[in-house]
């Protein structure tokens, strides 16, 4: 595992055409311990990209009907930090310096070593900016209390505790480590929960935020802490803190 097993594992979203490659690349990170998303046409890898809390891009270039140079603009305007290395069989030269110039973080030419492949991936998420954090607390200024997420615990400043539940721990770490935008129920549901959303699940996020609040002290209906954004989903407030490391 790359992180702490209280953090969850990395995650990694796979956009590539040829089913075979795609399925060789998927066990592989999964032996290694990744969770993977996985996309086999342009406009799916897109939508990924955009809806998915990863890690990493693994791109193709060559898509029927598509040109993954153009996925990589997209992605670097919507999340400019995202890690993206290319995969392609195209090793000219030129082709290798148009992609680091939109902002490729690495580029690999086929056939390639799984061991390579790993290797490049921690290399890039190592050095990445946007890499995540491993989160021990959170704290809430406002409201005079602190989320220690290994302990899995609320304690207020008046001495007072609340035990957390596995599910709203994950649910506060992953609120935190997205802290710059609201999370939709279907993200969280994909993410934190690891399923995928059908009518009426939705519900289940709404119903651990409403126990979670009520454990936070936070008022639903004006919540101070756990913010509902309208249309869009959940938030942390601005104002808490986060303590963590660097994975």
């Amino acid at each position: 595992m790359l992180l702490n097993p209280m953090s969850g594992p990395l995650r990694i979203l796979v956009i590539e055409d040829d089913k075979a490659i795609r399925r060789g690349l998927v066990d592989a990170l999964r032996f290694e311990s990744f969770q993977v998303f996985e996309a086999g046409t342009a406009r799916e890898g897109m939508d990924l990209a955009q809806s998915v809390d990863c890690h990493a891009v693994l791109l193709d270039l060559l898509f029927p009907g598509g040109d993954g140079l153009s996925i990589l603009q997209k992605i670097r305007a919507a999340r400019p930090t995202l890690p993206v290395l290319i995969l392609t069989a195209r090793g000219d030269e030129a082709d290798r310096v148009k992609g680091l110039q939109l902002g490729a973080d690495d580029y690999i030419v086929k056939p390639f070593s799984v061991r390579e492949l790993m290797a490049r991936i921690r290399a890039v998420l190592r050095r990445s900016p946007g890499r995540p954090l491993d989160i021990t607390s959170l704290r809430f200024p406002a409201a005079a209390l602190e989320a220690d997420l290994l302990r899995r615990e609320l304690r207020f400043d008046d001495g007072s505790r609340e035990e957390l539940s596995e599910k709203e721990t994950e649910l506060l770490r992953y609120l935190a480590c997205n802290s710059q935008r609201a999370i939709s129920r279907e993200e969280l549901l994909r993410s934190v929960w690891q399923i995928e959303a059908r009518p009426g699940e939705t519900r289940t996020i709404d119903m651990h935020v409403a126990r979670l609040r009520e454990k936070l002290c936070d008022d639903g209906d004006n919540p101070r802490i756990l913010l509902t954004v309208r249309g869009k989903g959940y938030m942390l407030a601005a104002d808490a803190v986060v303590s963590g490391e660097k994975s």
